[in-house]
């Protein structure tokens, strides 16, 4: 009823950039993020980037006695990265790692070899159901030619309806995570009027912290300047989200995000800024309305925009996928010459060998490298290929459905 007493939940969301290997003051960095949680005696924490079970393991043991309950998330080749600690019971756990995730062969991003994906805990405090969400999508890079564009999209769509479908039995939903995405973009409007999810920094009382909220900022040292040159102020990428479900509401009180080095150090937790928000948690005569937002002709037009998107990457996919296939019928063509030569020479049915046998030879290993690695990548895009044109159909029968309300 009105006038309950109210659930005060303070929430700890951060991009550590742990990189085994690559990131700087790595491990300098975890123990002074396990000291300030320790101090600062959060409800929640909500970490990405965490790539090494190590990592995980010290901070574990460090913030035993804090958060006594805690999850790592494992997925890819290295790791979705994800972790939570809480002060709270988890009662259950589900991992869903997303259809598409870059391409294997950009070695110099890495996004594929993450298994990036969307982890759930479940939790009850005082009665109150609550579903956490951690995720990290697929980075940027280059907003100008963003390639990535239609997986991210893919990576969105694919969260929004996860959490959709996964939390129809909770009270209250909380979405903590890199999004990778600016706060006017099409993916975050698409998963924000798609499930409800109100943004904390846009609802807050109370805000403390650079400027417009932003999480990656160019006064951080560990960023790249050169990148940050388009948005002098910074950009915010990190995100706490949250709606009420049945009969409670959620108000955010207070956020702040860290501005730099952290107290009493030269040196900040991350090349991101943490987002902490303090929510409050009360129940409430009615029950709570609509899943989906109520403009639904505004969020027909975001998943018309998406969809739009989705269609450009499906396209180029689509031509990927005829080049390496193109490609490894030549090198396959190559070989079969090839294989006829040097059976026509065995046999005595031809002239002497016209190519030097090492020359040969080695013609003979690079039409076969090429032939598997344009037959992998052929397999790949037709994958891509698949899962996009999937995606489209999913958002195209969303849409009807949106038109055809009353």
């Amino acid at each position: 009823m009105e006038g309950e007493p109210t659930l005060r939940l303070r929430v700890f969301d951060l991009n550590c950039w742990a990189i085994r290997y690559l990131s700087k003051r790595r491990q300098e960095r975890i123990q002074l993020i396990g000291d300030t949680l320790c101090q600062e005696g959060f409800d929640l924490v909500l970490l990405q980037e965490v790539w090494s079970e190590q990592d995980y393991s010290d901070l574990k043991g460090k913030l035993a006695g804090c958060y006594p309950f805690s999850h790592y998330f494992r997925s890819g080749v290295i790791g979705s990265g994800l972790c939570v600690f809480s002060r709270f019971p988890i009662l259950d756990t589900l991992l869903y790692q997303y259809s598409l995730n870059g391409y294997p062969y950009m070695l110099q991003h890495g996004d594929w070899f993450c298994g990036k994906s969307v982890g759930l805990v479940i939790m009850k405090i005082s009665g109150i159901v609550f579903n956490v969400y951690v995720t990290h999508l697929h980075a940027e890079y280059c907003r100008d030619k963003d390639a990535y564009l239609p997986h991210r999209l893919v990576q969105a769509w694919e969260l929004a309806q996860f959490i959709r479908h996964t939390s129809k039995a909770a009270d209250v939903v909380l979405l903590g995570g890199d999004l990778n995405m600016h706060p006017e973009d099409v993916g975050i409007r698409l998963l924000r009027g798609w499930t409800g999810l109100r943004d904390a920094f846009a609802e807050a009382t109370h805000f403390e912290g650079c400027k417009n909220g932003c999480t990656l900022v160019p006064d951080n040292c560990f960023t790249d300047k050169s990148e940050m040159l388009p948005f002098p102020l910074g950009i915010r990428i990190d995100y706490i989200l949250y709606k009420a479900i049945s009969s409670f509401t959620v108000k955010c009180e207070e956020l702040k995000t860290t501005t730099g080095p952290a107290p009493g150090m030269d040196i900040p937790f991350s090349d991101h800024e943490a987002v902490m928000a303090t929510l409050h948690i009360q129940r409430q005569g009615q029950p709570a309305c609509a899943t989906l937002g109520t403009a639904d002709l505004a969020l027909a037009d975001v998943v018309t925009e998406a969809r739009t998107e989705v269609g450009v990457g499906l396209r180029a996919a689509q031509r990927q996928r005829y080049s390496w296939g193109r490609m490894a019928v030549l090198a396959l063509l190559l070989l079969l010459l090839q294989a006829a030569a040097a059976l026509g020479t065995l046999a005595g049915l031809g002239t002497e060998q016209p190519f030097p046998k090492l020359s040969f030879c080695l013609l003979a290993f690079l039409a076969l490298g090429i032939l598997f690695l344009a037959t992998g990548l052929h397999l790949f895009h037709t994958m891509e290929v698949k899962i996009l044109h999937g995606t489209e159909d999913q958002m195209w029968m969303a849409l009807r459905a949106l038109q055809e309300r009353p």
